[in-house]
């Protein structure tokens, strides 16, 4: 499937800088990451800010400057992970050349629709990153390490590698709305009230379901692809005969750097996710433990 944002004037512009860097498909896709990554930051720096102190102005303006920067970024969050939660289930339904890759076409195939929900990825990960290294005392490490795991390993899909699993892993995001809610609740004094607690159950039974059950099913379906690529012969019989979508595949190599680096972008990630699971348990916990205890 096409990519129906494809600029040809774009993509001859940036095509010699980055095919120094290996990264063949991006120059088809810079054009997108840079227009989302200035839509966000307009979110972020111009919109949040004067209409949450127009439509919400006495919780939010006595908000301190900390609370606000998170305020505007979960604004964006909000936005980012709505729209491209919905662009990435269409695709993975839609996408019949994808929907049919076998295992060369997951590794080193490409579909433009498949990098089109990369892009946007990718420009909301430069701005989480820009933002995470701005504010970093706000934010902390935590933080500013996931947006530099999820922008590392997004943008090297555009070698393009695992193009397939871009869609698949951006599902993590199904959970982020109800973290955003849950955040927000906390700061308009809902804390504690019956749909903060409708709320934070589905936040965490969606949390659990995709970032813990999906995201350990599919890091195994791509650990499982990377070894098997690793032993496929480039000498050998091509499993796929499909020229448009392995446009990109050149020898069909995996260098161990490659494979490294992004490996470790993952596991990062995942490490990540048990960790804020646990975090978002005590949470709730605490909210609505601590509540009845009040009451009683």
């Amino acid at each position: 499937m096409h990519d129906p944002f494809f600029s040809a004037s774009s993509q001859a512009f940036f095509q010699p800088f980055f095919d120094l860097f290996s990264l063949q498909s991006l120059s088809f896709h810079a054009h997108e990451i840079l227009f989302v990554f200035a839509v966000y930051h307009t979110i972020f720096e111009y919109i949040a800010p004067p209409l949450s102190s127009v439509l919400l102005s006495k919780r939010y303006n006595n908000l301190s400057y900390e609370s606000k920067l998170r305020w505007n970024m979960h604004c964006v969050s909000m936005v980012q992970s709505v729209g491209i939660s919905g662009l990435a289930l269409w695709t993975i339904f839609m996408d019949q050349e994808r929907k049919n890759m076998n295992l060369e076409e997951r590794i080193w195939g490409y579909t433009g629709a498949a990098g089109l929900v990369q892009a946007l990825a990718t420009g909301y990960f430069l701005l989480d990153l820009v933002v995470m290294v701005r504010y970093l005392k706000v934010f902390g490490l935590g933080m500013l390490a996931h947006a530099s795991s999820c922008l590392l390993t997004y943008t090297l899909g555009f070698r393009p590698i695992v193009n397939y699993y871009g869609c698949v892993f951006v599902l993590y995001e199904l959970s982020t709305p109800f973290l955003n809610i849950h955040w927000f609740f906390d700061k308009l004094g809902m804390t504690g009230t019956k749909a903060q607690l409708y709320n934070g159950v589905m936040l965490l039974v969606v949390f659990f379901s995709c970032r813990l059950v999906w995201g350990a099913y599919s890091s195994f379906n791509i650990y499982r692809d990377v070894w098997n690529a690793l032993q496929f012969d480039p000498e050998g019989t091509r499993l796929s005969s499909n020229e448009e979508m392995m446009r990109f595949g050149g020898e069909r190599l995996l260098p161990t750097w490659l494979v490294v680096l992004y490996m470790c972008g993952h596991a990062t990630l995942q490490v990540l996710n048990v960790f804020w699971f646990g975090k978002m348990l005590a949470a709730v916990k605490k909210r609505f433990v601590g509540t009845e205890k009040k009451k009683q």
